[in-house]
């Protein structure tokens, strides 16, 4: 059915949908869009095909779990402290290697990837810096705007090599939504466990085209406002924070980061955090077993990411730096 057609046959009147801000381009225009950065990063591994991939130790299982479903082999590397790739890996032909954009505050170390590996051989995982561009230069890049905004899933991937997309879409953003209304119109704690259903409900990572309703959505958001609000929360958190991180963050050409990652030797922090209602992730506890101790302790433990997101501002900083003031010296 053509353009003109949809617009003759398009429904006229009734009960109004949710409303929403004019529908804009959304950020990443030139990526295709998949239900999740999974799905994505699998639909990659179908159109290249590579004979092995390196991927982090640090990362999340869901970015392991395509490798198992397409049957390619793949081996898991060490960080350094710097969260940087060691020298002494070395990429064969028709080998890839993935290397996470961490926290969103790695742009110098993916430069240094660039530099160190032969750039059609890199693909890069940006889902925890979304505003940062694609690396022209590399053969992928994959985003995941669910980790930025309050839309229900989603995945995008920007690649050099032809993938195709997926014919079938997704319509299960709808079922995904009752966490996002109850946060809304309840307390977050009501939705929690819809948030859980929502996360194993796209564990699939057999490709799918991004839905309409996760599409509408993406294209509501302001973006330069998200941008400002994260990165004026991220400085102010970095002025007084800086001195007792034990986390090196280079500030240059950041944009917009996930989280502000704060490591300290204060192994319970988190704890009262969340009995304060001050809600901190972890990543990522499905790493652990494929870390060594004093890693997993210093970055699944200890690593506190901080939120800084668009929802905040200078009075939800002040107080998630008072009750650091309680535990260390500020």
């Amino acid at each position: 059915m053509g353009l003109s057609e949809l617009i003759q046959t398009a429904a006229i009147g009734g009960y109004f949908q949710l409303e929403l801000p004019d529908s804009k381009m959304h950020y990443h225009q030139n990526a295709q869009l998949y239900q999740s950065a999974r799905a994505a990063f699998r639909s990659l591994l179908q159109a290249g095909r590579p004979r092995k991939v390196f991927i982090p130790k640090y990362i999340c299982d869901a970015m392991i779990s395509p490798l198992h479903e397409e049957k390619i082999d793949y081996e898991c590397y060490d960080l350094n402290d710097t969260l940087d790739v060691p020298n002494s890996l070395a990429l064969g032909e028709e080998e890839w290697l993935v290397y996470v954009n961490y926290f969103g505050i790695s742009q110098a170390q993916v430069e240094r990837v660039i530099q160190h590996f032969p750039p059609d051989q890199l693909v890069f995982d940006f889902s925890q810096a979304f505003f940062d561009p694609p690396v022209s230069e590399a053969l992928a890049t994959i985003y995941s705007p669910r980790k930025f905004f309050g839309v229900p899933d989603g995945g995008m991937l920007q690649s050099k090599i032809a993938v195709n997309q997926p014919i079938v879409q997704d319509n299960g953003s709808l079922c995904r939504m009752s966490h996002l209304f109850k946060r809304l119109n309840e307390m977050p704690e009501s939705g929690y466990a819809d948030y859980l259903l929502a996360e194993q409900s796209i564990e699939d990572s057999k490709p799918m085209l991004m839905s309409k309703l996760t599409q509408r959505l993406i294209t509501s958001i302001d973006y330069e406002a998200v941008k400002q609000k994260r990165m004026e929360n991220f400085s102010y958190l970095h002025e007084k924070l800086k001195s007792i991180n034990l986390l090196s963050i280079p500030t240059n050409n950041l944009l917009a980061p996930l989280c502000y990652p704060l490591i300290t030797l204060d192994s319970n922090l988190r704890d009262k955090f969340i009995k304060n209602r001050i809600f901190i992730p972890c990543y990522w506890n499905d790493a652990t077993k494929r870390l060594c101790p004093e890693v997993s302790e210093r970055m699944v433990d200890r690593l506190l990411p901080l939120p800084i997101d668009q929802r905040y501002g200078q009075i939800e900083m002040d107080r998630m730096l008072s009750m650091l003031s309680d535990s260390v010296h500020l």
